[in-house]
């Protein structure tokens, strides 16, 4: 009996090891219902959104709602959005928010551009550097995430908020773009339509439906972007000055009810995905491993899954990703994603928090 009890105990003490060691995460910041973007500070505190508006500050465990945060337009997908803060953040105190936003003239509401400074614990010196219109009631396809470059100009998008037949592939309208200005929201010279007299000087590229990750390759310094198809046809992208994305002239996907709205998959002059999902995933969030904390997932890309509630660990080689490896399974909806100053990858969950993935 003693040389089975204690073979029992030994059997237990492995058993709970095991489920020590496969642990994938740690929970950082809890009781979050949607967290659409952080960013971490340079002490290491984080400022979070939650899609609702309410911006936090976590710190030392506590969390404490910043005052003053921008007056939302909260309908369907539109709501505080993505979160960045300015290269230069330790000298200049810039950060900047996409969200949806009312004003301007007409019903609804469009996505907006801002930046400000945090001053304590409210922000301050609020400045709105673009403004798509026209206003929409149309709840779907706000975008919109945030990166900046080496040259210190930022990008952003804007989905093709429901209007997939007119704004998309037409450049002097709003909607189905992805935006780059300077840091001040000037126009930056070279910007592809910057002479136009019609068109949106601000548009970097077009033909976009709704881009909900936007990152900087830290290894080749290009702007990588990941959007929404329909049912299908969900695209990784590296963005291109001036390049026309297809949509909804090209698709993987197909209308939800099944029909087809196209039959190509390709047209001359039109820039081809380097990885496509169908079904649909419902990606959001993205961030490339830049650390040597996971091993051999260096360089490998990160994209949440708001379907199938999960994180995809994209294995890239040559511009094209050739496996995927699906970790925090059935998690919950994976809405954004980042590599802290730590190394670590911090991961926004719907409903859970914001957590840290443990190397494996």
């Amino acid at each position: 009996m003693f040389i089975k009890n204690t073979l029992l105990i030994y059997v237990c003490i492995f058993s709970l090891n095991l489920v020590s060691q496969n642990k994938e995460y740690e929970l950082i910041v809890p009781d979050l219902k949607n967290p659409w973007g952080f960013v971490f500070l340079p002490d290491n505190s984080m400022i979070i959104n939650e899609k609702s508006g309410k911006i936090i500050h976590f710190k030392n465990g506590i969390q404490t709602e910043i005052e003053n945060a921008p007056i939302i337009y909260l309908r369907g997908q539109g709501g505080l959005l993505d979160i960045e803060l300015h290269p230069n953040y330790k000298n200049n105190g810039w950060i900047y928010f996409t969200y949806a936003s009312d004003i301007g003239g007409g019903r609804g509401g469009n996505t907006t551009l801002m930046r400000a400074k945090l001053k304590e614990s409210s922000l301050v010196n609020k400045e709105v550097l673009y403004k798509a219109t026209p206003n929409s009631t149309r709840g779907q396809h706000f975008g919109s995430r945030i990166v900046f470059d080496s040259d210190n100009r930022v990008y952003f998008s804007v989905g093709d908020r429901g209007n997939r037949d007119v704004n998309p592939q037409d450049i002097n309208r709003d909607g189905g773009k992805i935006y780059r200005l300077n840091d001040d929201g000037t126009i930056p010279k070279d910007n592809p339509f910057a002479s136009s007299n019609t068109a949106k000087k601000a548009i970097y590229s077009y033909g976009h439906r709704n881009p909900q990750g936007l990152v900087m390759n830290p290894f080749t310094n290009e702007i990588w972007s990941h959007e929404h198809g329909p049912k299908g046809g969900d695209e990784i992208n590296i963005i291109k000055k001036a390049k026309n994305y297809g949509w909804p002239k090209v698709s993987y996907g197909v209308n939800y009810s099944g029909t087809k709205f196209t039959d190509k998959t390709y047209m001359k002059g039109v820039e081809s995905p380097i990885h496509y999902w169908t079904p649909s995933i419902a990606p959001s969030g993205m961030a490339f491993i830049n650390s040597d904390i996971y091993g051999k997932w260096k360089g490998n890309l990160l994209v949440g899954s708001l379907k199938f509630q999960y994180l995809s660990r994209c294995i890239v080689k040559n511009n094209s990703v050739f496996k995927e490896v699906k970790l925090l399974e059935s998690i919950g909806r994976v809405r954004s994603i980042e590599q802290g100053l730590d190394g670590y990858i911090y991961v926004g969950v719907e409903n859970l928090g914001i957590i840290k993935l443990l190397p494996q």
